[in-house]
C-alpha cells in the first residue's frame, strides 16, 4: 500500500534530479510556418502551389530519413519499435520516438501550407480589390480614415513631413464609392502630426502604389484632417498616461527626457540620430524599440506588486494578463509591439518552472500564432532578431551561465550569459543589416543590464502619478533619467572606442561564413567559459582591439588624392590639401559616415569645408566632419533653402569660430595642394523653389532652388581634376553646358561626380561635352529613388567613362598618377 507523500517506485527519493530539457518539437512547427509566411509572402502567386508542394516533398523525405535514423537507435538499445518515452531512463528529456517524428512532420506539412494560404489570401486581400485599382491608377480620393498608427514627423530633403499609418474605412474615387478595410500608409503635411491614435478623419488625396505587401496603398494626403470620431476611450486613457510620462521628465536633459519614454513604451519622438547611431553601435538599439524585455520588466512588477498585495492563483494570472493588454495599449497594437508582447510573454514563462520546455514549447506557439495572424511579419527585420534574441536565451543561456557560475557568482554568470547568448544568435542578421559585428556589444548591454529595469519600472511609475499630480511624478522620473544617463554615457563611451565594431560585408559569402562561425560557437562556448584563464585572457585580448585601432594594410592607398566616402544616400567627398589635411565636400547625412571614413584617411584637419547646398543628404552631418577636427572654414550655396538645415549650419559655425562664405561665381583659391574654381551656380539663376513645390518639382525633373543652387567646382589635385556637381538639375545643368562650351578646350576632366546620385534627370549632352575617365556616383543602397538610373550609367560607359557607386563598391578612392602624363588608379574600400 502507498502511503501519502510516496512514489510508486521504490528508489524514487534516491534518484537524481533531471535537467529539463527543451522541448523542440513547438519551435520546428514554428519554423515551418515562418518557411510557409515566407512563401504566401514573396513567391509569385502562380508559383506559390508549385513551391508548397515541394517543400512537403523535402520535408517529408528528411522526416523519413530521421524517421530510420530515430528507429535504428531505439532497436540498438534493445528497444525494437519503441515509441517516444518508452524504455528505462525515460523522461522529460528523453528524445523523440519513431511516432513522434512523423507526427511531427505531418504538423509542420500542414503548418506550413496553411502558413501559405494565409499568406496568400492577405496579400490579395490587401494587393487587390479597389483601393490597390485606384492606386495604380495614382486617382485622387475621398474617403474615411481610422489611425492606427502615431504620427511621426520626417525631415526631407525639402521640407518635413509626418506618415502614419491607418486603415481606410470608405474611398471615394472614380465616381464610386465602397466600404473597405484596407491599410495604407499617409504621407502629410505637418499639419497631421498631431491626430490621435484611434481617431476616424475624413480625408482626400492622391493614392499611389505601395511597396510590400502589408499596405494596399499610400496615401499623399492634401488637406488637414478632419475629426469625425474621437479615440475610444482606452486610447485616451494611453495617451493620457503616455503623457504623463514625458511630463514626469521634461526638466531632465534633452537626451535623457527623449530617451526614458522610449525606453518605457518605444516613444522614441525627438531621438537625436547621432545617439541612436552611438546605441547601433554598441548594440543598444534594442532599447529604443518596443521589446519582449520591456513587457517582461512592466508585468514582472505587477506581479510582485500583486504577490504583497495577497494575490494568488489565478489572481496572478488575471493580473499578468492585464498588463500584457495594458502594455500593448501604452505601445501601441502595432505589429512590432504585438511581436514585443509575444516575445516577453514567452521570456516571462521561460522564467518560471520547468522554464525551458515551457519557453520552447511557448516560442515555438508564439511564433506560429503571430504568423498566421500577419504573415508579413515573416519578411521583417524585427521580427527575427526577436525570435533570435529569446531563442538564444532559453537555449544558450543556462549552458553558458552554469559554465561560468563554476568560477564566479551566479548573479555575475546570469548577467555575462543573457545577453551575449543574445548578441550570437542575432549577429549574422545583424551583419546583415549594418554590415557591421559590434566587438563591445556583450560589454555595453552587461554595464547596462542594472539600470535598465529600474529605469523601466520607475518611468512607467511616474507615467501613472502623473495621472493624478504632476510634481509627484518627478521624483520616479528623476530617478529613472538617472538611469538612462548611464546609459546614454555608456552608448557614447563604447562608439568612441577606437574599434567599436568591425566591418564584415553583406555578401552571401561572407554573411555564411559568419553564420557558420557562431553555429562553431555554440558547443565550443561552455567549454571555454568554464576556463576562468581562457576567459580572461580572451578579455584582455578583446580590450587590446578595442582600445587600440589596429592598422588597415594598404589603406588609405599612399597616393589617394580624390574620396567618395560611402555615407549612403548622400553626397561626402574629402580632396587631399596635404599631410593629415583635406578639403571636404558635402557631409553625407548622418555624423557617423563622414567622421568614419575621415579617421581611415587620416584626416585631423579640414581646410575648408564645402556645402554644395543645404538638403540634409549633403549637409545633415556638419557635426560628423567637426568631430575632433579644425575645421578652418566653410563655403556653403547662395540659397539659404531649407532655412532650417541652413540655420543650424550657420549657428554651429558661429559657436567654433568658423567664417561661413559664399564664393564668387567664377573665383579660384588655392588651399594647400586644392586649387578651386567656381563654375556655378551663376549670378541671377538662383531662384528658391515655390511654396510647398520642391519635393514634387524634384520628381518630376524640372529642377527645384536648392538643387539648382549647388555649388559647382572644378577641382584640381595634385594632377588629378575634379568636377564636383552637387545636385544640379537640367535647368542648371544646361547653364553649366553653356559654361564648358565657352570654355577654351571645353572641359576635359579626369574625374566626375555624377550629379543628383545618378538620377534620371540629367542633359545628355553635358555629360558628353565632360570627358571623364572615371565617374563616382555616390548612392544609397536600396534607395527608394531608383538612383542611379540604368540609361544614365549606360550611356556614361558607352562614352568610355568607367562608372563606380558607393553602394556597390564602398569608399571610392582615386590616387594620382604615377607619371605626369600617367593613368589615375582606382581602389574601392570594398576591392
Amino acid at each position: 500500500m502507498v502511503g501519502p507523500g510516496h512514489g510508486t517506485r521504490p528508489c524514487e527519493a534516491d534518484a537524481p534530479e533531471e535537467t529539463p530539457s527543451a522541448d523542440l518539437r513547438m519551435p520546428v512547427l514554428g519554423a515551418a510556418t515562418w518557411v510557409g509566411a515566407l512563401v504566401g509572402v514573396l513567391v509569385p502567386l502562380r508559383a506559390i502551389p508549385v513551391a508548397v508542394l515541394a517543400l512537403l516533398a523535402v520535408l517529408g523525405v528528411a522526416a523519413r530519413l530521421l524517421d530510420r535514423g530515430v528507429g535504428r537507435r531505439l532497436r540498438a538499445a534493445g528497444l525494437p519499435g519503441a515509441g517516444p518515452g518508452a524504455g528505462p531512463g525515460a523522461g522529460p528529456g528523453a528524445g523523440p520516438g519513431t511516432g513522434q517524428v512523423v507526427r511531427t512532420a505531418l504538423a509542420a506539412g500542414l503548418l506550413l501550407a496553411a502558413a501559405a494560404g494565409v499568406a496568400t489570401v492577405h496579400r490579395v486581400g490587401t494587393t487587390t480589390g479597389p483601393v490597390s485599382a485606384l492606386a495604380e491608377e495614382r486617382a485622387s480620393v475621398r474617403g474615411e480614415l481610422v489611425v492606427t498608427g502615431d504620427p511621426r514627423e520626417r525631415s526631407g530633403p525639402f521640407s518635413d513631413y509626418v506618415v502614419v499609418r491607418g486603415r481606410l474605412a470608405v474611398v471615394e474615387g472614380r465616381g464610386r464609392a465602397w466600404e473597405v478595410r484596407s491599410p495604407v500608409l499617409v504621407v502629410a503635411p505637418t499639419d497631421w502630426v498631431d491626430v490621435p491614435l484611434g481617431s476616424r478623419l475624413a480625408v482626400s488625396g492622391r493614392l499611389v502604389p505601395a511597396e510590400g505587401s502589408d499596405l494596399a496603398a499610400v496615401l499623399r494626403a492634401r488637406a488637414d484632417p478632419e475629426v469625425l470620431k474621437a479615440p475610444d476611450v482606452w486610447w485616451r486613457g494611453a495617451a493620457a498616461v503616455r503623457a504623463a510620462l514625458r511630463e514626469s521628465v521634461d526638466h531632465r536633459p534633452p537626451d535623457q527626457a527623449v530617451l526614458v519614454p522610449s525606453l518605457v513604451v518605444g516613444d522614441d519622438a525627438g531621438l537625436d540620430p547621432r545617439l541612436a547611431e552611438d546605441f547601433a553601435t554598441t548594440g543598444l538599439t534594442h532599447l529604443l524599440a518596443v521589446s519582449g524585455t520591456n513587457l517582461t520588466l512592466i508585468t514582472a512588477f505587477l506581479l510582485v506588486l500583486a504577490q504583497q498585495a495577497g494575490v494568488r492563483g489565478r489572481g496572478r494570472v488575471v493580473v499578468a494578463v492585464v498588463g500584457i493588454v495594458g502594455f500593448v495599449l501604452l505601445a501601441r497594437t502595432e505589429p512590432s509591439v504585438v511581436r514585443a508582447a509575444a516575445m516577453g510573454t514567452v521570456a516571462l514563462l521561460g522564467m518560471g518552472r520547468n522554464g525551458l520546455r515551457r519557453g520552447t514549447r511557448s516560442l515555438g506557439v508564439a511564433v506560429t500564432v503571430l504568423l498566421l495572424l500577419q504573415p508579413w511579419l515573416a519578411t521583417t527585420v524585427g521580427f527575427a532578431l526577436s525570435v533570435l534574441a529569446t531563442a538564444g536565451i532559453l537555449l544558450l543561456a543556462p549552458a553558458w551561465r552554469d559554465a561560468l557560475a563554476r568560477w564566479m557568482p551566479r548573479w555575475l554568470a546570469e548577467a555575462i550569459a543573457v545577453p551575449a547568448a543574445a548578441q550570437l544568435a542575432c549577429t549574422p542578421v545583424v551583419a546583415g543589416i549594418s554590415g557591421e559585428v559590434s566587438i563591445v556589444a556583450v560589454l555595453a548591454n552587461m554595464l547596462v543590464a542594472p539600470v535598465v529595469g529600474p529605469a523601466t519600472v520607475l518611468g512607467l511609475a511616474g507615467g501613472l502619478v502623473g495621472l493624478v499630480w504632476t510634481p509627484p511624478s518627478r521624483i520616479p522620473g528623476t530617478v529613472a533619467a538617472w538611469c538612462v544617463g548611464w546609459i546614454i554615457a555608456v552608448a557614447r563611451w563604447g562608439a568612441a572606442l577606437p574599434l567599436a565594431s568591425v566591418g564584415w560585408g553583406r555578401s552571401a559569402v561572407a554573411l555564411g561564413a559568419l553564420t557558420v562561425l557562431c553555429l562553431a560557437a555554440v558547443p565550443l562556448a561552455p567549454r571555454f567559459l568554464a576556463r576562468p584563464r581562457l576567459v580572461l585572457l580572451g578579455c584582455a585580448l578583446t580590450a587590446v582591439v578595442v582600445l587600440v585601432r589596429p592598422p588597415t594594410p594598404g589603406w588609405p592607398p599612399e597616393r589617394w588624392a580624390v574620396v567618395a566616402c560611402d555615407v549612403g544616400q548622400g553626397d561626402a567627398l574629402v580632396l587631399r590639401a596635404g599631410p593629415a589635411s583635406a578639403v571636404v565636400v558635402d557631409t553625407g547625412p548622418e555624423p557617423g559616415p563622414v567622421d568614419r571614413c575621415l579617421d581611415r584617411l587620416g584626416v585631423d584637419q579640414v581646410a575648408l569645408l564645402v556645402l554644395t547646398h543645404f538638403h540634409d543628404d549633403h549637409a545633415g552631418a556638419v557635426e560628423g566632419v567637426l568631430d575632433g577636427r579644425a575645421v578652418d572654414a566653410i563655403d556653403v550655396s547662395p540659397l539659404d533653402e531649407p532655412a532650417t538645415t541652413a540655420a543650424a549650419v550657420r549657428d554651429l559655425a558661429a559657436a567654433r569660430g568658423i567664417p561661413v562664405t559664399v564664393p564668387a561665381h567664377g573665383s579660384v583659391r588655392q588651399v594647400g595642394d586644392v586649387r578651386l574654381e567656381v563654375l556655378g551656380p551663376v549670378p541671377g539663376a538662383v531662384r528658391p523653389a515655390p511654396s510647398g513645390a520642391g519635393g514634387a518639382r524634384q520628381r518630376d525633373g524640372e529642377g527645384s532652388g536648392a538643387n539648382d543652387a549647388s555649388l559647382v567646382l572644378l577641382a584640381e589635385v595634385a594632377g588629378v581634376s575634379v568636377l564636383l556637381t552637387g545636385d544640379v538639375e537640367p535647368p542648371a545643368q544646361r547653364t553649366l553646358l553653356r559654361t564648358v562650351a565657352a570654355r577654351p578646350g571645353g572641359l576635359d576632366v579626369d574625374v566626375l561626380k555624377v550629379p543628383h546620385h545618378g538620377s534620371r534627370h540629367q542633359v545628355h549632352e553635358l555629360l558628353a561635352a565632360v570627358t571623364a575617365e572615371v565617374a563616382l556616383v555616390s548612392v544609397g543602397a536600396d534607395n527608394t529613388y531608383g538612383h542611379p538610373d540604368p540609361d544614365l550609367l549606360h550611356a556614361l560607359e558607352a562614352g568610355g567613362t568607367r562608372v563606380l557607386r558607393t553602394d556597390l563598391a564602398g569608399d571610392l578612392v582615386v590616387t594620382r598618377p604615377v607619371r605626369t602624363d600617367g593613368p589615375i588608379g582606382v581602389v574601392t574600400g570594398r576591392g
